[in-house]
């Protein structure tokens, strides 16, 4: 089977259903496994990763205002690719190609492949889309076993759910605007033993206020910047000069690769789940 994965998560689920060998070509972010860095690029942006979150935030609020995509798709290469499986997404049209791009592309091809739209907003659903890839790659049991462990991993991370006191914890995956992380990542604070205080499980990531964000006095500040390493999200902390900020920050705060692991949807937000009890507790 040949397989186009037009997102990061969709990319890591098949690999770790052991079918990686059947990848023809990747979105522009795809970075794991290391084996699918050498895949065909499928998608680009003509945004520079670089610039400081700010100015990435202008620019994309300023590609949906003039209803141009942030993220394109090469349908001339995903022609000559020839896939047999498309997967793609609905979650967020700022981060990977959207359905409606998608089905646009798809219109466009000679022939038409399966495609598997991933649109995971918990993590339960984060494990039903695990299940439905591999049901698409018709490696079900695969897909089973894989869940199962997953599962198992969260259940093991329980005895901290049971501590006396469970940390207040603010989990940040932007800093100019500030956003509150949201869909899966409250429930993964409450798998690591803590206590999300600023988001609710499957609520979507929402801007607020520096003032707003002290006000909510947590125990924790983790900052897991979508897209973005730990070095890249403590050169965005050290820019920050709000007063209220800084005044949040005169906590406890610690970092998070975002990029890797709160950002996508696939089998290492368990890892996530893992490094923030390791975070939180320590």
């Amino acid at each position: 089977m040949r397989v186009v994965s037009l997102l990061p998560a969709a990319t890591e689920i098949v690999a770790a259903l052991g079918a990686a060998g059947w990848l023809v070509g990747v979105s522009h972010e795809c970075d794991y496994p290391p084996l699918v860095r050498a895949l065909p690029r499928v998608t680009g942006t003509a945004l520079d990763p670089a610039l400081p979150s700010g100015a990435i935030d202008r620019a994309m609020a300023a590609a949906q205002r003039s209803g141009v995509a942030p993220i394109q798709i090469d349908v001339g290469l995903l022609r000559r690719l020839a896939p047999d499986l498309i997967i793609g997404q609905s979650l967020c049209d700022v981060c990977a190609i959207g359905a409606t791009e998608l089905e646009r592309a798809v219109a466009a091809l000679d022939r038409r492949p399966s495609v598997v739209t991933l649109h995971a907003h918990d993590l339960a659903r984060v494990l039903t889309d695990i299940q439905r890839v591999g049901e698409a790659l018709g490696l079900t049991d695969e897909a089973d076993e894989l869940v199962a462990g997953l599962r198992y991993r969260l259940r093991k991370l329980s005895h901290y759910a049971s501590m006396p006191r469970r940390p207040r914890v603010l989990v940040l995956e932007w800093l100019d605007p500030p956003y509150v992380a949201g869909h899966w990542v409250p429930e993964l604070v409450a798998a690591a033993g803590g206590v999300d205080v600023g988001n609710r499980p499957g609520a979507r990531s929402a801007a607020r206020s520096w003032r707003e964000l002290v006000a909510l006095a947590p125990d924790a500040v983790v900052i897991a910047c979508c897209g973005f390493d730990v070095a890249r999200a403590q050169g965005e902390y050290e820019s920050v000069t709000d007063r209220d900020a800084r005044a949040l920050f005169a906590g406890r705060v610690e970092f998070l690769d975002g990029n890797a692991y709160t950002s996508r949807p696939g089998p290492r937000l368990v890892d996530a789940a893992e490094w923030l009890a390791a975070l939180i507790h320590r």
